[in-house]
C-alpha cells in the first residue's frame, strides 16, 4: 500500500457511471511491478462488482500504456529460480486480471495512449473495445529476451487478427503501429494523441448509457464463441514460461535487454 508520500500506482477516478483506472508508473513506462499487479487485481474486482460502474476505462499515465512486466535485473543472477514467482504472478495476478475484465458484465474500453508491449498487449487485448492514439505500438516482445506469450496473449490475439499474424507477432517480437494495427483489428479507432482523451469519453458514455444487460449478453456469448479455451491457454502459457525464466536464453535476453544491446541466444 502506498503512504501519503508516495504516488499510488494506479490512479482511479469516476466521470459518471464510468471508472477510470490509470496505470500511474510512468517512469517505468508503466511496466508491471507487484504493487501494479495487485492494485489493479484489486481494483478490477471492485469496479465488476460494484453496479453503479456501467462502463470502465483502462490507460496509462504518461507516454506509454504499459511497457510489460518491469524486469530487474538482479533477479536474473546465474543460480537464482524465478519459476516459482513467475508462475504466482500469472496465477494470482495477471491471469485473474485478464478474466476479470473478460468476464465483467459491463464493456471496457482500452484508450492506448502509447506502447502496449507483452503483458501490456494482452491487457489491451482482454477490452472489449480498443481506442489507440496514432502515436501508440503493439509488440509481443517475449521473444526478445527468451520468453513466450503469457496473460492470455495468444488466444486474444488470435481471437482479433488471425494465427498468422499473431505468430509474426509472437515470433519476431516486431512492433505493430496504430495504423496496421487498425488494418489488422486490433483496435476498434485510431485518434490523434491530443483528442484520445476526448474520444474515449464520448465512447465510454455511449457504453455507460447504454443497455448494459445486453452488453454483458454479449460478452457471454463471444467469451463462448471466441474465448471457450481461456483457462486451457493460461495453462499452456503457465508452463512454457515457468520453463523459460531458468532457462539460460532468459538470462542471457534479459541482460543484453538491460546492457541495449543483442542477445546471444544458445536455445538452453
Amino acid at each position: 500500500m502506498s503512504s501519503p508520500s508516495t504516488p499510488p500506482v494506479l490512479r482511479t477516478r469516476r466521470s459518471g457511471a464510468t471508472a477510470w483506472l490509470t496505470l500511474s508508473r510512468p517512469a517505468s513506462l508503466n511496466a508491471f511491478d507487484f504493487a501494479l499487479q495487485q492494485a489493479l487485481r484489486d481494483e478490477i474486482d471492485r469496479v465488476a462488482a460494484d453496479d453503479s460502474v456501467r462502463c470502465v476505462v483502462l490507460t496509462g499515465d504518461g507516454r506509454a500504456f504499459c511497457a510489460g512486466a518491469d524486469l530487474d535485473i538482479a533477479d536474473v543472477e546465474p543460480g537464482r529460480r524465478l519459476a516459482p514467482r513467475t508462475e504466482d504472478e500469472l496465477r494470482m495476478r495477471y491471469n485473474p486480471i485478464v478474466k476479470a475484465i473478460r468476464t465483467m458484465p459491463k464493456p471496457v474500453v482500452a484508450a492506448v495512449n502509447g506502447p502496449a508491449i507483452g503483458v501490456g498487449c494482452a491487457l489491451a487485448m482482454a477490452c472489449d473495445h480498443v481506442i489507440a492514439a496514432d502515436t501508440a505500438v503493439f509488440s509481443l516482445a517475449f521473444a526478445k529476451v527468451g520468453l513466450t506469450l503469457d496473460a492470455g496473449a495468444s488466444v486474444l490475439l488470435g481471437a482479433r487478427i488471425g494465427f498468422g499474424r499473431v505468430n509474426r507477432m509472437a515470433l519476431l517480437a516486431e512492433q505493430v503501429d496504430a495504423a496496421t494495427a487498425a488494418s489488422w483489428g486490433m483496435v476498434d479507432a485510431v485518434v490523434a494523441a491530443d483528442d484520445l482523451t476526448g474520444s474515449v469519453t464520448e465512447r465510454a458514455r455511449r457504453f455507460a448509457t447504454g443497455p448494459t444487460l445486453a452488453f454483458a449478453a454479449t460478452k457471454r456469448t463471444l467469451n463462448a464463441a471466441l474465448l471457450p479455451h481461456l483457462d486451457a491457454v493460461f495453462e499452456s502459457e503457465v508452463a512454457g514460461q515457468t520453463a523459460l525464466v531458468d532457462s539460460a536464453d532468459f538470462r542471457s535476453g534479459a541482460v543484453a535487454f538491460a546492457e541495449r544491446r543483442r542477445p546471444e541466444f544458445t536455445g538452453r
